[in-house]
C-alpha cells in the first residue's frame, strides 16, 4: 500500500472512514474511559453540569426575571434545551484539542485523520443519553406527555451531532495551526450560549427577525427539541427553513477544509 498526501480539496474517503470504524468506536471509547477514569460518581456528572445550570437559570430567569416559558413550567423548558446544549458545548470544546491530544499518534501511524475529532463527537453521546434520560423522567413528574413528534428526536439528534462536528472540524483543524484557538473556543461557547434560545424562547424575537435567527444552527435544535418533546414553539419552518443549510454548510466546509489541512498535521503538531 502507497500512502500519499492529498492535494487540492476535496472530501475526505469515507470508503476509508468505514474501513477504520473499529479505531473510530475505540478512540470513543478511550475518551470516556479518560474523561471517567478515577472519578467517584461516573457517569452521573453527565446530569450535573446541564441540571445546576438549569437551577441557576431558573433562579435568575424564571423566579427573578419572570421570562416567558409558553405555557410550560421554567425548569423544564430549558432544561429540555440544556440537554442538546450541553452536549453541543462538550462536543466542541473537546474535539477542537482532539489533534493537538492526540500528536503522538499522529506523527508515528497512519490513520485517517477525520476519526479523531468524530470520535470526541461519538464519545458525547453517552452523556446526551444519561442526560436525556433525566429529562424523560423530568417529563414524567411534571405529567408531560409527548406526542408523536417524538418519533423526530432522532432526527434532531443527528442534526445536532452534524452541527458539532461541522464546527468540530472547524476547530480541531485551525487549532493544530493556531493554539490560540483552543483558549477561544471556551469563550466562543459561552458567547453562543447566550445567543441561542436556551434560557429564554425564540418567540420574543419579531416574527420578521426569526429567519435571519436561525443562521445560529443551535436555534433549530433547541426549538425542534422543544416542540418534539413538549409541544411548545410552534411554527418553526422560518428557522428551520435557515438553521438546516447553514449546519450543512458548516459540516460541508468543514470536511473540505479539513481535508485540505490533514496532510499538514504531523509537521505541525
Amino acid at each position: 500500500m502507497i500512502i500519499r498526501p492529498s492535494r487540492g480539496w476535496g472530501f475526505p474517503d469515507l470508503r476509508e472512514i468505514w474501513e477504520y470504524r473499529e479505531l473510530l468506536y475505540f478512540f470513543a471509547w478511550r475518551s470516556i474511559k479518560v474523561r471517567y477514569k478515577q472519578t467517584v460518581i461516573g457517569a452521573l456528572w453527565a446530569l450535573i453540569q446541564p441540571f445546576f445550570t438549569m437551577v441557576v437559570f431558573t433562579v435568575i430567569f424564571g423566579i427573578l426575571a419572570r421570562m416567558p416559558s409558553e405555557g410550560v413550567p421554567y425548569p423544564i423548558f430549558t432544561y429540555t434545551a440544556l440537554v442538546p446544549w450541553t452536549y453541543f458545548a462538550n462536543s466542541i470544546t473537546q474535539a477542537s484539542r482532539s489533534i493537538v491530544d492526540n500528536r503522538g499518534i499522529i506523527t508515528k501511524v497512519y490513520l485517517p485523520r477525520l476519526i479523531i475529532p468524530a470520535a470526541s463527537v461519538l464519545s458525547e453521546l453517552l452523556d446526551f443519553t444519561v442526560a436525556f434520560l433525566l429529562l424523560m423522567g423530568m417529563m414524567m413528574f411534571y405529567s408531560i406527555m409527548p406526542t408523536s413528534a417524538i418519533l423526530l428526536v432522532p432526527l434532531l439528534i443527528l442534526l445536532s451531532m452534524a452541527t458539532a462536528l461541522g464546527v468540530a472540524l472547524w476547530m480541531s483543524a485551525l487549532n493544530a495551526i493556531y493554539r490560540d484557538v483552543q483558549y477561544a473556543v471556551p469563550f466562543l461557547v459561552q458567547i453562543w450560549l447566550f445567543a441561542t434560545p436556551v434560557a429564554y424562547s425564540s418567540r420574543l424575537l419579531p416574527e420578521a427577525w426569526r429567519p435571519m435567527y436561525g443562521i445560529n444552527p443551535m436555534v433549530g435544535v433547541i426549538e425542534g427539541f422543544r416542540w418534539a418533546l413538549l409541544g411548545s414553539g410552534g411554527g418553526l419552518e422560518p428557522i428551520f427553513t435557515v438553521s438546516i443549510p447553514i449546519t450543512l454548510l458548516l459540516l460541508v466546509t468543514g470536511l473540505l477544509y479539513f481535508r485540505h489541512m490533514e496532510k499538514t498535521f504531523a509537521d505541525l503538531v
